[in-house]
C-alpha cells in the first residue's frame, strides 16, 4: 500500500517524497520524472542568475506538475525571477537558507505552497512566523550548503515545535536520506516526508557529467567534508554560517584551512577551476554530494530511485524490522 501522509494529501502525490532543487543540477527531465513517478520534482533555480536556464528547463518538463527551488540570499539580487516562475503555475516554491520573507508573502499571495528548508529551531520559529506551509529540516549529512545539526536530532525537535505552535504547518527531513530506511526512519521521528537530493543527483536524468558520477560511486560518506573552499573559488559570496559538503577533491585538500590565503590571490585558482570545469574533472571541481554518497551504487532512472526507496519504507514500516537486501 503507498504511504499516505499529510504530505501527500496537501500535494496530491502519490508518495511523501520531494527532490532536491539542487542547482542547476535538478532539471526539467529529473523534476518531471520524480513527478510522474509519484513524487514531486523540483527545479533547482539555485542562485537565480540565468533566466534562459529558468525558461529551457521548464519546456523540458513536459508540462508536468513541478516546483522550483531558489537560494534565498541570492534571489533577493533578482528578485523579478521569482514573479517569472510564479507566472508558469509551479507546484510549490521552495527557499532555501536565509529569511523567507519578503518571497513567502508573495508566494502565499499567488495562492503557491511556500517551502522553506532551515538548519536551526530558531529558524523554523522564523518561518513559522511567516506561515510558510512545509517547513525542510536539514541535518548536516546533506551535500552542497547547510548547518551544523545533524538529521536525527533536527528532525525530531522541530517536529514537536510545530506540534505545539503550528499544527497544520507540514514537515519534510532532509539530509542523509537515500533508500527507504532514511524515509521509513524520517517518518518515525515526526516528518511528513523527506526531501532527497544525493540519490537524484546519482540518477540518469540529473545534469551532471559522466566523470562526477563515476567518481560518487567510488566514493564513502567518510570521504564528503564541509568546506568554503569552493564558494571562494566559484564567488559565492555565501552567509558565514553555511558551509558546502562536497566530495574532498585535489582542489578542496590543497586549500582547506587556508581560506583567507586563497581569498588574497584567487585569480591562479579561478582560472584552474574554470579549465577543470570544462574537462568535468572530479579532481578540482566541486562534486556537490552528501555523506549518504556510500548508500548510492548505480546511476539509475529517477522512477527506480523513487519506487525502490517507497517499497523499502514500506516493508520497514509494515513489518518494524531492518530491511534485508
Amino acid at each position: 500500500m503507498p504511504i499516505a501522509t499529510r504530505l501527500t494529501e496537501r500535494l496530491g502525490i502519490a508518495h511523501p517524497v520531494l527532490s532536491a532543487p539542487m542547482d542547476v543540477i535538478s532539471g526539467g527531465r529529473l523534476a518531471a520524472a520524480v513527478t510522474r513517478a509519484g513524487g514531486l520534482g523540483f527545479l533547482g533555480g539555485g542562485y537565480a542568475d540565468d533566466a534562459d536556464w529558468f525558461a529551457r528547463e521548464f519546456a523540458a518538463t513536459g508540462n508536468e506538475a513541478v516546483g522550483c527551488g531558489f537560494i534565498t540570499w541570492s534571489l533577493r539580487q533578482r528578485p523579478e525571477l521569482l514573479c517569472s516562475v510564479l507566472a508558469r503555475n509551479p507546484k510549490a516554491i521552495f527557499l532555501s537558507f536565509d529569511d523567507p520573507e519578503p518571497f513567502a508573502s508573495e508566494v502565499k499571495a499567488a495562492g503557491v505552497p511556500v517551502i522553506c528548508q532551515l538548519q536551526t529551531r530558531a529558524d523554523a520559529i522564523r518561518a513559522i512566523d511567516c506561515g510558510v506551509d512545509i517547513i525542510v529540516a536539514q541535518g548536516s549529512e546533506a551535500g552542497g550548503h547547510g548547518g551544523a545539526r545533524a538529521t536525527l536530532t533536527l528532525v525530531p525537535e522541530i517536529a514537536d515545535l510545530i506540534a505545539a505552535r503550528a499544527p497544520d504547518t507540514l514537515l519534510c527531513a532532509a539530509g542523509g536520506i537515500a533508500d527507504g530506511r532514511g524515509l521509513a526512519a524520517a517518518l518515525m521521528l515526526g516528518a511528513d516526508g523527506v526531501v532527497v537530493g544525493s540519490r537524484f543527483w546519482a540518477s540518469e536524468e540529473a545534469l551532471v557529467p559522466p566523470s562526477l558520477h563515476q567518481a560518487a560511486l567510488s566514493a564513502t560518506g567518510d570521504q564528503t567534508v564541509r568546506q568554503s573552499v569552493l564558494d571562494i573559488v566559484r564567488g559565492r559570496a555565501w552567509p558565514q554560517r553555511y558551509t558546502g559538503r562536497v566530495l574532498r577533491n585535489d582542489l578542496v585538500s590543497e586549500w582547506l584551512g587556508r581560506e583567507d590565503e586563497l581569498r588574497a590571490n584567487t585569480g591562479p585558482t579561478v582560472k584552474r577551476y574554470a579549465e577543470a570545469q570544462l574537462a568535468a574533472d572530479p579532481n578540482t571541481v566541486a562534486v556537490i554530494v552528501g555523506e549518504a554518497v556510500s548508500l548510492i551504487h548505480s546511476i539509475e532512472p529517477a522512477a527506480v530511485i523513487l519506487e525502490r526507496m517507497v517499497t523499502e519504507a514500506e516493508i520497514l514500516l509494515k513489518k518494524g524490522v531492518a530491511f534485508v537486501r
